[in-house]
């Protein structure tokens, strides 16, 4: 039986500097460095090819939209 209190062996050799390691989380909550995180249907990222082309065509939507307001009344 083993002993409860007794510490852990350590076996892990002097060289490997744990320090330097970071721990990386996978999945919706983990931390994004790059900036705000948009995530898209399926259907919708068919349409595109890249993060690079999105943001191209959200770019002119909003331009379109500055230019020409939608008019909600008749």
């Amino acid at each position: 039986m083993k002993n409860p209190d007794a510490a852990p062996e350590d076996t892990l050799r002097a060289e490997y500097d744990l320090r330097q390691l970071s721990v990386r989380k996978l999945g919706p909550k983990r931390k994004n460095f790059a900036g705000t995180l948009v995530r898209l249907e399926p259907d919708v990222a068919e349409l595109f090819q890249s993060a690079d082309a999105v943001n191209e065509a959200l770019r002119f939507l909003a331009k379109m939209t500055r230019e020409n307001p939608f008019s909600t009344s008749k």
